[in-house]
């Protein structure tokens, strides 16, 4: 994998652990620790597929 396609996706987890903060400081009634792991895993994983 090339430098470019490295940062992209270590920019890409960092905003997508920045997204699952966010959620988890918001406190909302329906995000229980398990959504808000299925979230995270969702949001990294997106974001990893959408750089490369």
């Amino acid at each position: 994998m090339c430098g470019q396609c490295v940062a992209a996706a270590a920019t890409a987890a960092a905003g997508a652990t920045g997204m699952r903060a966010w959620l988890a400081s918001r406190a909302y009634a329906w995000m229980t620790p398990r959504r808000l792991r299925a979230v995270s895993a969702g949001l990294v994983t997106l974001g990893v597929e959408s750089s490369i």
